[in-house]
């Protein structure tokens, strides 16, 4: 199913800094989410992911930057902006000795919601979370996986344009997971989603896009399927460093050749290759006939594969560089 566009960069952050004295939380992030995107929101504890979420929102005053919603700016249009949007804090406060149906009737009411419409919305919020056995049941009864589904019916109960979720799966079972990944692909459908999680094959599961930060700054944006393509080529052939360097020599887009490891009398390199936005591995023809016109014999040359798991590892072992300095778009 396609989604529906409802804009063109439905939410655009810039330069946005959050300071607590000499704390920089969020330093200077810039990105622009648009309209119909489900985007993953990745970084360890402390990284500054909710601090983002919580100015998104306009709960949380930015020190500076700016935030825009389809042009609005979230400092002199708040409130138009806050009725578009959906949330669930990472901790979501609910009134626990309120039953579920009398609960998310106040939300509804806090959303401008009155008569058949607030009960149609509750209706349809307890539907889709599947809370129907759960509905006359005080909260503080709950479990903590149906609290976090009372948390997720409140923040879609108004059928946001935009949806923020701070890990949504926190205290749910393996079958709610699953069903929170069907709910969250089915609202993907219509609505623009920033989802933040310590689950990285949730991320994986249902976005297109991945937004990592580290230590307050964004150090990488990109979508899943590039993020996995790579820029390198694996080799797999029977001849030493000195024997493959001049082979390679008069290719300019290898930019470099390092050793991995050796098994079963194969050594296997790393080809970093620069082809610009061609795919990497138009480059493998001629790579191939100058390593067997130099006489060594070719086992395996293949494009490498990465995963968002290694990608994100790499930037929070330092190993990785901030989206600046990288130039990753």
């Amino acid at each position: 199913m396609e989604r529906i566009s409802k804009g063109n960069n439905v939410i655009k952050t810039q330069n946005l800094t959050k300071l607590y004295g000499d704390l920089r939380a969020v330093d200077d992030v810039s990105f622009e989410i648009g309209s119909g995107e489900i985007v993953g929101l990745l970084g360890h504890n402390g990284a500054g992911k909710t601090t983002i979420m919580k100015m998104i929102t306009g709960y949380l005053e930015a020190s500076t930057g700016d935030i825009l919603v389809d042009d609005m700016d979230i400092v002199s249009q708040r409130t138009e902006i806050q009725a578009r949007i959906g949330y669930l804090p990472e901790n979501c406060p609910l009134y626990s000795e309120l039953t579920v149906i009398d609960y998310l009737d106040y939300t509804a009411g806090l959303r401008g919601l009155k008569g058949e419409l607030a009960a149609k919305a509750v209706r349809n919020a307890i539907h889709r979370m599947e809370l129907q056995d759960k509905a006359l049941q005080v909260i503080n009864t709950l479990s903590r996986g149906y609290r976090q589904r009372v948390g997720v019916a409140q923040a879609v109960l108004h059928d946001p344009d935009i949806l923020i979720l701070d890990e949504p799966t926190n205290g749910l079972d393996p079958s709610q997971i699953q069903h929170m990944r069907e709910m969250i692909a089915d609202f993907g459908q219509r609505s623009t989603i920033i989802l933040s999680t310590h689950i990285l094959q949730e991320v994986h599961a249902v976005c297109d896009r991945v937004l990592i930060i580290r230590n307050g700054r964004l150090a990488l944006d990109s979508k899943i399927e590039d993020l996995e393509k790579g820029q390198r080529l694996i080799l797999s052939v029977d001849s030493t460093m000195d024997e493959i360097k001049p082979a390679l020599s008069n290719l300019s887009y290898v930019r470099s050749v390092d050793f991995m490891y050796e098994e079963n009398c194969r050594n296997h390199y790393a080809l970093e290759v620069d082809v610009g936005d061609k795919p990497v591995d138009e480059c493998t023809a001629p790579i191939a006939k100058s390593v067997m016109e130099r006489g060594c014999t070719l086992y395996g040359l293949y494009p490498e594969k990465r995963n968002l798991e290694r990608v994100f590892s790499e930037i929070n072992s330092g190993n990785g560089i901030l989206k600046e300095e990288a130039n990753v778009a």
